[in-house]
Formats: structure tokens, C-alpha cells, sequence
């Protein structure tokens, strides 16, 4: 295995080539576009089709095309025109079909700008489009976790039949690290697309479809992918603990986690024994895992690029048990180690409520 110095969203770019995509749909955002630029160059001498849309609607839409015909599909995008492919994240999600959906997320709202943020949680967990649905969103937090997790993304995506998010942020989509090139591997027995719509000759028409106009339908169809829902909450939580026997955790993800790991350091040149939680699954979300914690220690801290949104997840985990602090940042701006700390010793004092 080959050990190289890649950017962040090139290596997740050469993680989608090996494992398998055939189709890339996107149009140019920062802090992305070198997703696209590496596909541009390398995709098509894999046997691939590379093609810039006109739009993020028509991407989305070409993806929800691709997927139909069973072949492996992905997108990419920040913020902004992640909100424009919303309604049709709901449409793949509805008609059960495999894509990977890859999100470098940038401040906001509105445009915002071109800095790295973790503002999109909501978007991405919650189901930003219409109806009842859910992404499978899975959390990088190094550049080798994101050439690993774009494997496991359409492994998840196939064995599932269900989009998947790559939710990063800009740091990590332009930082460079080393990255282990790994040879693909499938995670997942990965069963056969009889449900594709490749030509009938032979047999009856396979007809995808998210249109129910019959209520009692259109139900029973909602309850299928709730069960489905189900089973990935079962099965599909990942999260990583640091420092099992700690008094007080932060929660974070993605680069904020990393942050974190420099505040468990300092903490523990102080006499305070601190860990990190770190969700790598976003959805399915470690609530049980949290609430493990809960007796053992004596609070939380939820750090986020944001103004507060996965710190939700982390209350309702909690359920009011122990105290949940937040430390937040917005507009691009990314969090101090020492203005963490500081915050973590007035809680520590008892200046803070």
C-alpha cells in the first residue's frame, strides 16, 4: 500500500474512483472544488464519466438518474448549493436508491462565505428536504478518514439502498495530511441491483418511482423505510471514545474534535481528566453511548463550528441528567484551544452557569 501527501477532498476523490464510482454529477463551489477538478483529470482514465452540470439541481437530479440505472453515483458540493439539491436528496431518498452526497461545509446563512464551518448539521441530520426521510451521514475528521469513509459510504449506500453523506468541512477538505492508499475492500455483501432500471429485455419493467397518490400507499411506503431506518440505528452507529474513564467529555466531530483532543491535553497538565466523544456517524447518532457517560461523569461539552445544533443531540441524549455546555463559533472562524480551555476552567471554578 502506497503512503502519500494529498489534500483532503482529492484523496476522498481517489477513494471514490477505487471504489467503483461511474458516474460524478457536480457543479464548482468552494471549498470543494478540487473534488471535482480531480475527477475532471482522473475519473474518465478509470473508465468513468466525469460531467459539470449547469446547476446543483441539475446534478442532484442526473445523480437520481444515474443511481435508477444502478450504477455507482456521487455529487459534491458546499452549503449553498447543497440547500438547492434538497428536493432532489428527498427524491432518491423516497425512491430507495444508492448515491453518495459530499458536503464541504462553509459558513453561512445565505451565502456566507468561503470558511471552513460546521452550520450544516441540521441540514444533514434532520432532513433538509420534504417528508419524512433520512441520510446515512457519516463524519471524517482526518484526511485518511476521508478516503476511508468515501468507501464506506458506497458500501453503505448500496447494502442499504439510501443516500449517504460525507459531511466534512473545509478545514479537512483543504488541509494536507498523509493518506495510506488502501485497496478497495467492500465492508458490505453487496446484493445484486434486479431493481435497476438497465432494459427489460426478459423480464417484467422495474419502475422507480417516490409518487404515491394513494394515502394507504403512500404510508406503507413510509413505513418501509422507517423499518429500514430502524435497522441502520441498530447496526450502523459508529463513535469513537477517547479517555473511557473520564470526569467530563467534550462531544465534538470533524475537525472540532480534533481541536479537542489539544484541550484534553492542556486539561490534563491541570489535574482534570477529560475525553472526547466523537460521532462518526452523525446519523445514526451515538445517543446510547452518551448516555452511558451520563453517571460517571460530571458534564459535557459540545464543540461546534456553529451556533448550536448537534449540542440538540447531545441535550437529548443527556436528558437533563448533567449539565451540557456549549462552545460555538461561526462565520469561518476556528475554535482556539486556549479559549476552550478557558471556558472549561470558569466551569471547573463555578463562574460558569
Amino acid at each position: 500500500m502506497e503512503t502519500v501527501l494529498m489534500k483532503g477532498n482529492e484523496a476522498l476523490a481517489e477513494a471514490a474512483i477505487r471504489a467503483g464510482l461511474k458516474v460524478y454529477f457536480g457543479y464548482p463551489i468552494t471549498p470543494q472544488n478540487e473534488v471535482g477538478e480531480y475527477l475532471a483529470k482522473n475519473l474518465p482514465q478509470a473508465g468513468g464519466i466525469f460531467l459539470q452540470a449547469e446547476s446543483e439541481v441539475a446534478a442532484i437530479n442526473m445523480v437520481y438518474g444515474a443511481a435508477g440505472a444502478g450504477v455507482r453515483t456521487m455529487t459534491s458540493s458546499s452549503g449553498p448549493g447543497i440547500s438547492l439539491m434538497q428536493e432532489g436528496i428527498s427524491y432518491i431518498a423516497g425512491a430507495e436508491l444508492p448515491a453518495v452526497i459530499v458536503n464541504m461545509m462553509r459558513g453561512g446563512p445565505g451565502l456566507g462565505g468561503i470558511q471552513p464551518s460546521q452550520s450544516d448539521y441540521f441540514q444533514a441530520t434532520k432532513g433538509g428536504g420534504h417528508g419524512d426521510y433520512r441520510l446515512i451521514v457519516l463524519a471524517p475528521s482526518s484526511v485518511q478518514e476521508l478516503y476511508d469513509h468515501t468507501m464506506l459510504a458506497f458500501d453503505l449506500a448500496d447494502y442499504y439502498r439510501n443516500p449517504v453523506m460525507i459531511l466534512g468541512d473545509g478545514l479537512l477538505g483543504q488541509m494536507m495530511e498523509s493518506v495510506t492508499l488502501k485497496p478497495y475492500v467492500p465492508a458490505y455483501p453487496i446484493p445484486e441491483k434486479n431493481w435497476a432500471t438497465r432494459g427489460r429485455k426478459g423480464r417484467t419493467p422495474n419502475i422507480i418511482n417516490s409518487l404515491y397518490l394513494d394515502p394507504e400507499k403512500l404510508y406503507l411506503h413510509n413505513q418501509k423505510l422507517f423499518t429500514k431506518y430502524r435497522e441502520i440505528e441498530e447496526k450502523e452507529v459508529r463513535v469513537e471514545i477517547i479517555n473511557e474513564s473520564a470526569e467530563f467529555f467534550f462531544v465534538a466531530y470533524g475537525s472540532s474534535a480534533r481541536i479537542s483532543l489539544k484541550v484534553i491535553e492542556f486539561l490534563k497538565e491541570k489535574g482534570i481528566n477529560a475525553g472526547l466523544i466523537r460521532p462518526i456517524t452523525l446519523w445514526p447518532f451515538p445517543s446510547a453511548t452518551i448516555r452511558e457517560k451520563v453517571l460517571k461523569s460530571q458534564g459535557f461539552m459540545v464543540i461546534e463550528m456553529s451556533m448550536g445544533q448537534m449540542v440538540e443531540d447531545v441535550e437529548r441524549a443527556v436528558m437533563g441528567q448533567k449539565p451540557v455546555y456549549f462552545y460555538g463559533t461561526a462565520g469561518g472562524i476556528v475554535p482556539s484551544p486556549q479559549k476552550i480551555l478557558a471556558k472549561t476552567l470558569e466551569i471547573f471554578e463555578g463562574r460558569e452557569k
